[in-house]
Formats: C-alpha cells, sequence, structure tokens
C-alpha cells in the first residue's frame, strides 16, 4: 500500500514539473526568445511589444560591431553595427560567452562580399526580435552630426564640419575620472530588498554629469531611493535615462525644468552622494556616485509600472568612455557647460 501511494505521489509531481514548465517556458518565450521556432511564432511575436530585453553583448564585440560599422561610411557597402550584433545574437540565442568575435568578422565578410543580409538572415526566426530590442538600445548612438572647427585657412574663423560616429557621450565629462564594475543585479535593501538596476560610477563630488544622447528631462526633483535625480528620455521614445544621487544643493544645471530639451554632450548636473531618506537634500549615500540607468519603453504601458525593462549597462559605459565631453565652467554662474557644439542630424 505505501509503494502505492509512493508511486502515485512521484507521478502527480511529474505532472506538475511537467505543467510549471510548459507555463515557465510560455512566459519565457513571451519575454524574450532564446531558440528558432516556426515564422507563424516570429510573426505573433513582431505584432506584440517586446516585453524582456536581456542586454549582455561584451564590450569587445560592441567596439568591434562599431567599428566596422564606422569604416564602411562613404564606401559602397555600408555595414550597420546593429544589425550585425542582431545576427550574431539570432545565430546563439543571445549568448555572447565566446565573445562572438571571430564570427563577426565572418558575417563582416560575407557581407562585404556582395550578400545582402536579408538573405543570410532568411532562416534566422528571432533575427526581428534581435534588431528590435538592440535597435531600442542602440539606436541613437551613431549617425551623422555637425561640429564648430577651426577654418584650416583661418584659425580665428569657426566653421561646421559634418563627421559620422558615435555620437552618443559618456555621462561623466573628459578629464574626470571615475571607476565602475558590472554591479547590474546586485542586491539593495534600503527601503525593500530589490536588485540594482543601473551602473554605479564611482567619482568626485561635483563632478559634471552630462546627457548621453538628445532627450527631452521627464523627471527632476527629489526621490527617496535615487535622492536628486534626472530622467531623460529619448528622441525616438525607446530610451529612458536615468541619473541619480546628484550633488546636494546644486544638483542640476540651472536651466533645466521639466519639458526641458537637452542635446548629447549637455552638463545636466553634478555627480553627489543624495538619497536613501524620505526627507529632500540628505546626503545618506556612503560613497559618492552618479547611478546610470536605462530603461527601455516599447510600449507606454511599461514606463511606470512591474513591466519595466531596465537593462545592462556596463559595457555601454565602457563603449561610451571613447567619446566624452569637454567642458568648462563658467565663474560668474558656476555652471559647466560643454566646449564644443555638437548637433546630431535626424537618422535618415
Amino acid at each position: 500500500m505505501n509503494f502505492l501511494i509512493k508511486r502515485k505521489r512521484a507521478l502527480l509531481r511529474v505532472v506538475l514539473c511537467a505543467l510549471l514548465l510548459s507555463s515557465a517556458l510560455g512566459l519565457y518565450m513571451s519575454f524574450g526568445p532564446v531558440s528558432p521556432v516556426s515564422s507563424d511564432t516570429s510573426s505573433e511575436i513582431r505584432n506584440k511589444f517586446i516585453k524582456w530585453v536581456e542586454f549582455n553583448v561584451p564590450y569587445e564585440v560592441l567596439s568591434q560591431a562599431l567599428d566596422y560599422d564606422i569604416g564602411s561610411y562613404g564606401k559602397s557597402i555600408k555595414l550597420n553595427w546593429i544589425e550585425l550584433l542582431a545576427c550574431v545574437a539570432a545565430k546563439n540565442g543571445g549568448r555572447f560567452q565566446a565573445k562572438r568575435s571571430a564570427e563577426l568578422d565572418k558575417l563582416a565578410a560575407r557581407l562585404n562580399s556582395g550578400e545582402r543580409m536579408e538573405d543570410i538572415t532568411k532562416g534566422l526566426s528571432y533575427y526581428p526580435y534581435y534588431l528590435d530590442a538592440y535597435t531600442a538600445v542602440l539606436g541613437g548612438f551613431v549617425g551623422t552630426y555637425t561640429v564648430d572647427v577651426k577654418s584650416r585657412e583661418d584659425e580665428n574663423v569657426t566653421v561646421k564640419e559634418t563627421r559620422y560616429g558615435l555620437k552618443a557621450f559618456c555621462p561623466i565629462a573628459r578629464g574626470y575620472g571615475f571607476s565602475h564594475y558590472d554591479d547590474f543585479g546586485n542586491s539593495r535593501s534600503y527601503g525593500y530588498r530589490r536588485r540594482h538596476l543601473g551602473n554605479d560610477l564611482m567619482g568626485s563630488v561635483g563632478t559634471p554629469v552630462v546627457a548621453v544622447e538628445d532627450g527631452v528631462v521627464e523627471a527632476l526633483g527629489w526621490n527617496q531611493y535615487g535622492g536628486w535625480r534626472i530622467g531623460i528620455r529619448s528622441f525616438d521614445g525607446k530610451r529612458y535615462y536615468y541619473y541619480a544621487h546628484l550633488r546636494k544643493n546644486h544638483p542640476y544645471n540651472s536651466s533645466l525644468k521639466l519639458g526641458s530639451v537637452v542635446c548629447a554632450g549637455d552638463v545636466i548636473g553634478y555627480l553627489g552622494m543624495t538619497g536613501y531618506s524620505t526627507r529632500e537634500n540628505v546626503n545618506n549615500i556612503r560613497t559618492p556616485h552618479l547611478h546610470f540607468g536605462m530603461q527601455l519603453i516599447f510600449d507606454e504601458s511599461q514606463k511606470e509600472s512591474v513591466n519595466e525593462i531596465w537593462i545592462n549597462v556596463y559595457n555601454i559605459v565602457r563603449l561610451l568612455q571613447k567619446n566624452r565631453a569637454k567642458v568648462q565652467r563658467d565663474p560668474e554662474t558656476k555652471e559647466y557647460y560643454r566646449v564644443m557644439d555638437v548637433i546630431s542630424e535626424p537618422a535618415s
């Protein structure tokens, strides 16, 4: 009798595990696919907004893809770094443990030999998913922009020069040191136990903080977790940048207000140690740092809800160190401003 009871219980556990596995698999597939499925399923995914993105592209691969993109500008075959990354991700279920550098080289060689990306990716059911997801992450980073430079004929004359390349900036201004490590997902306990959804850039109080890309100020003020903080939405609406723990007493550039338009490289605030307090303007963070985060928004229902998508920006910050804004201080206003005027041109 005991044997029969144990056997029934074992069978019941198997059935329950199967049901749970099936449910979990269905939920996972709706968030972020990792293996090929039928074209019908792929089409269904494209008709719904993306609900989850795990961005784990290594710095080396990001930099390599960026070099291919910039190096091909003006040539007969133009390589798009986001398409390159999406293709490699689709082939490997988004797994980049092996860095995939050699695979990226082979893909670039195929494209340069005349093959088309649509033909190469024809059998990759999840290429559209990764293309949409990675475009949301990196869509405003590369393109043409105009800068003011001194004329070669006359140093006293300033002329506008159009360039192509990385037009997004590191959140810490040039000439100011900082350190960071991959701390995304680490535990935080103030208020309630939660995951760290950003990258902490350790630096000195007062270090100028700059806008990564063009956008509109959507949040400005005190938050008990982030202290004085700024939230900026990219013009395409896909990226929401969060800059927190800004300086006590003088956290922001005085020109900022809700609805202000900022340009990539503008000084928006100053690194500090505010936060972890229900009272405003309190330093309750032990080590001065900038909390920098990026939220992806595919549908407005994701903006402030349990369905928010925050990605790991550690390698993105490493990449953006290739482009740091030079700033200077106005002795009268005591504000910092960028030195070079950079104007991004709309994506074609």
